[in-house]
């Protein structure tokens, strides 16, 4: 027990720029109360004490904010920054090393018995206010946008905004072109965050896309009349000095 207190105060200080001592992870941290809690009433659960355990998980909310389900299964070095809102349905999953942001739901879409709540991998980031809803599975080291909401399965690595949530697959070439051009007009496309789905953004991207054909198609027109002209000039010199020999 000892043990996971410890790696929980490290995980902490690896995420957490703010923390500054043991004390104040230990006392103020209301996610790791939470946490601490929810292993309190999911031990209590899995002996089949249903409801001195959902008393434990209420006494939880009421202590930190953060609604855990004592039936929900959680992994090591699990890491809830803020917590307030955050809430994790009976039949979640979460893998080793997450971290969720305050707002976050793992939340159900059915009124059935059985599994209705997400599955998430080791390693997956779930930003401020995201909405996971249903059984589905969020890969190893996914990254959740903040207020995406996601119905779908995810990929492990992938990263996913908006809503509905879509899974980003930038193409690194053609963002390499719109930074490119975006310089050369002196307007930067990504002065905030990457990847969000903004329609003025998108704009942006297609005029920059736009250009980027343009010049290419202007450069190889140029490229051909200067062959054409090289060639037509050849062709007058060698007329030039034929009309001269013949005199």
């Amino acid at each position: 027990m000892f043990e996971t207190i410890r790696e929980d105060i490290a995980c902490v200080f690896e995420r957490d720029p703010a923390a500054r001592t043991t004390l104040e992870i230990l006392t103020a941290y209301p996610g790791m109360h939470a946490i601490w809690l929810h292993r309190l009433s999911h031990g209590v659960w899995t002996r089949g004490y249903r409801w001195p355990a959902r008393m434990l998980a209420h006494l939880g909310r009421f202590l930190t904010g953060v609604e855990i389900h004592p039936g929900a299964r959680i992994g090591r070095r699990f890491f809830i920054d803020h917590g307030m809102g955050v809430v994790i349905g009976e039949t979640s999953e979460i893998g080793d090393d997450c971290t969720l942001y305050h707002g976050v739901t793992l939340g159900g879409t059915s009124w059935q018995k059985g599994k209705r709540h997400p599955t998430l991998g080791s390693n997956v980031v779930v930003g401020a206010g995201a909405k996971i809803l249903g059984p589905i599975t969020v890969g190893a080291g996914a990254r959740i946008g903040s207020n995406a909401v996601v119905v779908k399965d995810v990929p492990p690595g992938a990263s996913v905004v908006g809503v509905p949530g879509h899974v980003v697959s930038p193409q690194r070439e053609r963002e390499r072109q719109r930074e490119e051009m975006a310089r050369r007009i002196g307007f930067e496309a990504y002065g905030q965050t990457r990847d969000m789905p903004d329609p003025i953004t998108n704009a942006i991207d297609s005029l920059l896309d736009h250009i980027h054909t343009v010049e290419e198609r202007l450069d190889a027109m140029q490229k051909q009349a200067e062959e054409d002209d090289l060639k037509i000039s050849s062709a007058f010199e060698h007329k030039k000095i034929a009309t001269t020999d013949n005199s």
